[in-house]
């Protein structure tokens, strides 16, 4: 398992890019815009990490700007931790055994949602390739929220 990153959702992109780029000293190192989604996430890493987050091996800070307005309360602001791990069908079937409730299964091989203790979402990812979707992940419903 790897750490990946921690994601802040926030409402004026430009302003938390001056405040984390200009102000506290992160560099942008890759950005990715979703037109359907409509949302742009913009990933900062720390001057000791840029080599290593150039290449995907350093955690970084995800911002990520929904292009509609909204309101966040009840810390929605803070999004979640992200993980890959080497096979998410069974880290997810491991955490189930534990009593973990997978909230966002991994129906499609590649990512899945999870809770802490305290409501803190965590997304796992596959590392590589995304694995063939099978049962009973493949028709499994979410439950709560992610």
């Amino acid at each position: 398992m790897r750490y990946l990153h921690t994601m802040v959702r926030v409402k004026d992109l430009d302003a938390a890019l001056h405040f984390y780029c200009t102000i506290f000293g992160l560099s942008e190192i890759r950005r990715y815009e979703n037109e359907k989604g409509r949302f742009t996430l913009v990933f900062l890493a720390a001057p000791g990490d840029l080599d290593h987050a150039k290449d995907v091996l350093s955690p970084c800070l995800e911002l990520t700007y929904n292009w509609d307005t909204e309101d966040y309360t009840g810390g929605r602001n803070f999004g979640h931790l992200a993980y890959e791990v080497d096979d998410i069908y069974a880290t997810c079937q491991r955490l189930m055994d534990n009593g973990v409730t997978i909230n966002r299964p991994p129906r499609d091989g590649h990512m899945a949602f999870v809770r802490s203790p305290e409501g803190i979402s965590i997304e796992i990812l596959q590392k590589g390739e995304n694995l063939t979707p099978k049962e009973p992940w493949a028709s499994m419903g979410n439950t709560g929220v992610w």
